[in-house]
């Protein structure tokens, strides 16, 4: 009787297809928290705290930890397009450009309510990189239907809470 002896991980790239080994539920399920915890910049520690308040929250658990993780203030800067990324969102906030409700903040995961308003403070819209970004918004550049942004004075309001879309 035949074998093939040549590696059974190597014929799985080849096919381009799992041939060996199908992934548990576990794995599937630690892949997915993985890749939301590097979607939105945060450790574990800071991940375990929003699973357990998601978790004392009414309604679905897993919809209101989306709900926490979309209402974290360096996610908001990056969803009103004043960052390419969640990273450079995080960045801006720390360097104190953003200000909640008229206060300077510095802390990228504090988490807004409906009513809140965000804007750029107007000495960093000076900035050349805040007029560049100011150039090439228009107003109809929100994705989110949950915020309403006013691209003249770069501000925006927290209107409601972000909807699984």
């Amino acid at each position: 009787m035949a074998r093939t002896l040549t590696p059974v991980g190597k014929l799985s790239r080849r096919e381009g297809i799992e041939l060996h080994r199908k992934p548990s539920d576990y794995a599937l399920q630690l892949r997915e928290k993985q890749k939301v915890k590097r979607l939105y910049g945060i450790l574990e520690k800071q991940f375990r705290r929003y699973v357990h308040e998601a978790e004392r929250m009414q309604g679905v658990s897993g919809e209101n930890l989306l709900q926490l993780l979309e209402r974290r203030l360096d996610n908001v800067v990056y969803r009103l397009g004043l960052a390419p990324s969640r990273q450079a969102a995080r960045q801006i906030v720390t360097h104190a450009h953003i200000t909640l409700n008229d206060k300077k903040v510095d802390v990228p995961s504090i988490i807004v309510k409906p009513g809140d308003k965000i804007a750029v403070k107007p000495s960093s819209l000076k900035k050349p990189y805040f007029v560049s970004i100011a150039e090439t918004l228009n107003a109809n550049s929100v994705a989110a239907s949950w915020l309403k942004f006013d691209s003249k004075k770069m501000s925006a309001e927290i209107t409601g809470l972000p909807l699984r879309e």
